[in-house]
């Protein structure tokens, strides 16, 4: 039966800091995985060695959330290649690859867990990772691995053939029917069933110690089936359920612990501990109640919530066992049934190991799971016992160390620190120099209550002497990496800046020598690879420029203006321009030692930085200074050009001016342009169309008056001729009358100033009325063609600009409303007569005789109307005579002398058409 095949990392290509291969022979819900090194060369390759030859049907991998592969290959061997072992030159055989999705669905979020069917015979596993999916968390292109698994049989030299077939002549002969549906998902029913304890998923979300007593009872729940035992293995399978939920919830409790540590929340890590040990005692009593359990398993018991937990330690030349080593003392291991014997199991870690064998002492897997040493550990165990692994997580959950005293100082201390001994004493630069970070910390927090409590009187020179050794454990202190002794050394500083010299009222030189010395440390900290020293540097940093003692000294401001080197880390380079912006927001470019001189070169030079961030952060400083300081600003950077204006960080910095100034950028420019074309084309439609419906009804009046002054001249006619034939029946016969012609007589005739024309067809009526006749005019307004003396009217009721215009009471026109009460004010204007009395020019603003034709005479005459623009045209032609051998049609309608006279404009006309309204281009 296929189950989980335990595994050992030969070797891999590289990893970051914290993230070694190794860790991925770990499975539980804590584990980091593998992280390839930061901008890596691709592929990238690790080597695995299966602790016996197998053949493999099952691996399963963890990809990490977002630093994820396009492309992972797989490949076997039964031994390793020639570069690994001499005199060996069997290659891997290729197996196939698997593509991994780029989780933009997830928001890389989630991590997707690929299983892989494969049936290959080997001992050594080879996993190829290729170019890593881009994606904005990414940012340094990494790939990573959280957990591998392995499932397969063991298989001896010359069986794999044979294994299949055998198995099932055996179940020939005994029997066994393997497709019988009562034996469907145990061991017995088929050959290749792998059981869910061994997948993956099951230990990334279990507690470690429960999958341990779940994978007891599930053995004890086959046995039992075996014997026919089936309530025992009813209630075996229950408590296995339960179980599942119980090392869920142990799972999610650790992740809690671990976060609440990484946020230096002790109180919730403490609270988290005492609940997993209170929930983990109340399941195991009722496991030991329900006799589930026996003493084999290792149960934590009410009565002793605490296990002991031997400190397993190694003199340094025992330490140092090579990768190669490791594996093969675990692989000289004999094979067992099950691959959880490969790691021993927590209860056999509290027996004492023999101390013959001094490499057992090293291994991981002999120590319960809480108790493994860190990945580094087995990387480098020499600098193991110096310092904890380097990463965000918080060291501070590695032991404080037994009581009682640090080591010794060693003869390299003493030369280097032998000035701080003479003054601090040997015991407090110890507890600095300890391996043991908690020694570390209390000598600190021990100096920093001896400084507090020096009393005043105190010789000067005494003073400084225990101020300068201070700063030379404190720059130390700066330099280590568990977070309490950094804060530790923040803290002391602080009050040596702030309290210590200000009451013992040293001078400014010391001061300075506090910030000399270690301004430089906690820069280069601010550049560091966990990003919660980083901030906390930065703070710090921030902090002290404020400080009143520091801020007088304008001295931190010239660490931030130094040009960024281009080998620098792009933590460090980032930290830097963030610290610059927000200090400039803080002191200005007045006396606090920032100049817009070295601002400004510095921000220009990061302009051109590799990093985005830097660069957008020296985006974000220059127009920050442009608003201050516009002149001098412009004089750091290029002309504003199209050339220029190709790079898009300059294109950026100079619309930021442009809003800055209130000037429009080029994109906005851009779009009113298109605006004011799109909407120039859309009135010039609307105007069109208005205009074509005036013409229509132009046209439709024009016909009406025509006909009805026709049907007029006709009614006359006829009663001219009616009393032509009484007459001539009373007296003697006089010659007969030619009849007056009637038709199409207002054919070229504008119907407005009586001029005649043969120009005056149809479209020449139009263009007449548009631009020539001197009766009518164009509104300035909403450019529609009105009446002259209906101006006034149409501005006040029919524009569509009406609601913009006021009635004056005095020359009773039309004023606009915002300039209505100067023009009422000033009473320049001339006052207007009631209508009867006179008419009220709106163009030239005088009152003249009233009537109709008194506004041809004003509009049309030689010494008429000034301001009537169209009177500069000479357009104004004789009238038209009738023929001089009849009578002619005079005003009253009757028969006159032959001389003519002209044809009356037709007031119908005007006054039928109310609105006076005609034309609209």
């Amino acid at each position: 039966m296929p189950h989980k095949i335990g595994f050992v990392v030969v070797s891999s290509s590289g990893h970051e800091d914290g993230f070694s291969a190794r860790e991925l022979m770990i499975h539980a819900p804590t584990v980091s995985g593998w992280r390839s090194p930061r901008f890596c060369q691709f592929p990238q390759e690790i080597v695995l060695q299966m602790v016996e030859r197998c053949r493999i049907r099952k691996l399963q991998l963890l990809a990490h959330q977002y630093m994820i592969s396009s492309k992972i290959e797989f490949y076997i061997s039964e031994s390793l290649p020639e570069y690994f072992v001499p005199y060996q030159a069997e290659r891997f055989r290729r197996l196939g690859y698997v593509s991994l999705s780029d989780n933009e669905k997830t928001g890389c979020k989630a991590r997707e867990l690929k299983s892989v069917y494969v049936d290959a015979v080997g001992q050594f596993l080879k996993l190829i990772f290729h170019q890593n999916h881009a994606n904005k968390y990414n940012i340094y292109n990494q790939v990573a691995l959280v957990a591998i698994n392995i499932i397969g049989d063991p298989v001896d030299f010359g069986d794999e053939s044979n294994t299949t077939s055998r198995e099932k002549l055996i179940d020939h002969y005994l029997g066994h029917n393997t497709e019988d549906p009562a034996l469907e998902g145990t061991c017995t029913g088929k050959s290749d069933y792998i059981s869910p304890l061994d997948d993956l998923a099951f230990d990334m979300y279990q507690d470690p110690e429960v999958a341990q007593i779940i994978r007891k009872l599930d053995e004890r729940k086959r046995e039992a089936v075996q014997k026919e035992r089936y309530d025992y293995a009813k209630k075996l399978k229950q408590a296995i359920a339960d179980l599942q939920k119980v090392g869920e919830r142990l799972g999610r409790y650790e992740v809690e612990k671990r976060c609440a540590v990484e946020k230096e929340d002790y109180d919730l890590a403490k609270e988290k501990k005492q609940q997993m040990e209170q929930y983990r005692a109340k399941v195991y009593e009722q496991l030991q109640l329900h006799d589930l359990v026996d003493a084999e398993l290792p149960l934590v018991h009410s009565g002793s919530p605490h296990r002991p937990q031997p400190m397993l330690t190694l003199p340094p030349q025992e330490e140092r066992v090579t990768e190669k080593r490791f594996a093969d003392l675990v692989l000289q291991e004999k094979p067992s049934a099950h691959p959880q014997d490969v790691f021993p199991h927590p209860a056999t870690a509290e027996r004492p190991l023999p101390a013959t064998d001094p490499h057992l002492k090293t291994m991981p897997e002999s120590l319960p799971y809480d108790e493994r040493p860190l990945p580094a550990t087995r990387k480098q165990p020499s600098a193991a016992t110096v310092e904890p692994e380097r990463s965000d997580t918080d060291v501070s959950e590695a032991p404080r160390g037994p009581a009682g005293e640090p080591e010794p100082l060693t003869e390299k201390i003493w030369r280097e620190a032998g000035s701080s001994i003479e003054v601090l004493g040997e015991t407090l630069v110890a507890g600095a120099y300890s391996r043991t970070w908690s020694y570390r910390e209390d000598a600190l927090l021990a100096l920093y209550k001896q400084l507090m409590e020096m009393p005043v009187g105190t010789p000067k020179e005494d003073l400084k002497s225990a101020l300068r050794a201070s700063i030379f454990l404190i720059r130390r202190a700066i330099r280590d990496i568990v977070t309490p002794v950094f804060q530790a050394s923040l803290k002391l500083l602080k009050m040596i800046i702030t309290q210590y010299i200000p009451k013992h009222k040293l001078s400014k030189a010391e001061t300075t020598h506090c910030v000399e010395r270690t301004v430089p440390v906690l820069l280069t900290r601010t550049g560091d690879s966990s990003g919660r020293l980083r901030i906390m540097a930065s703070n710090f940093i921030q902090e002290m420029a404020l400080f009143k003692e520091v801020k007088s000294l304008q001295l931190i401001p010239s660490y931030l203006v130094q040009p960024l080197k281009a080998n620098s880390s792009t933590h460090l380079a980032m930290s830097q321009m963030e610290l610059l912006a927000r200090l400039l927001k803080d002191l200005g470019t007045g006396n606090a030692g920032f100049t817009i001189d070295s601002v400004m070169k510095f921000s220009v030079s990061a302009l051109e930085h590799r990093v985005y961030e830097v660069r957008e952060t020296a985006v974000r400083i220059i127009l920050d200074m442009y608003k201050q300081h516009r002149d001098f600003v412009l004089d750091y950077l290029p002309p504003e050009d199209n050339t220029t204006r190709k790079n898009v960080l300059y294109k950026t910095i100079f619309e930021g001016f442009a809003k800055i100034d209130g000037r429009p950028t080029d994109a906005e420019i851009k779009a009113q342009k298109k605006a004011a074309t799109e909407e120039a084309e859309k009135r010039k439609k609307e105007e069109i169309k208005a205009l074509q419906g005036q013409l229509a009804a132009l046209k439709e009046t024009q016909a009406e008056v025509q006909e009805k002054e026709s049907d007029t001249l006709k009614k006359e006619s006829d009663t001219l001729k009616t009393k032509n034939q009484d007459s001539q029946g009373r007296k003697a016969a006089l010659p007969s009358t030619p009849e007056i012609p009637d038709d199409h007589y207002l054919d070229n005739l504008c119907i407005f100033c009586g001029e005649r024309s043969e120009s005056f067809t149809e479209e020449g009526l139009d263009l007449h009325y548009w631009k020539h006749c001197l009766m009518l005019t164009r509104c300035e307004h909403c450019k529609q063609v009105v009446e002259i003396s209906s101006l006034t009217e149409h501005l006040l009721t029919e524009c569509d600009k009406k609601d913009g215009f006021g009635k004056c009471y005095r020359c009773s026109e039309a004023v606009l409303k915002e300039d209505l009460p100067r023009h009422i004010k000033t009473k320049e204007c001339n006052p207007a007569k009631p209508e009867k009395l006179a008419n009220r020019c709106p163009l030239c603003h005088e009152n003249f005789t009233p009537g109709e034709e008194a506004w041809k005479a004003h509009l049309m005459g030689p010494a008429g109307c000034t301001m009537n623009l169209r009177r500069t045209h000479v357009l104004h032609k004789a009238p038209s005579l009738l023929p001089a051998k009849g009578p002619v049609v005079t005003k009253s309608g009757t028969s006159g002398s032959k001389v003519g006279s002209k044809i009356p404009t037709p007031k119908g006309a005007l006054n039928k058409n109310s609105s006076r309204t005609y034309m609209k281009r």
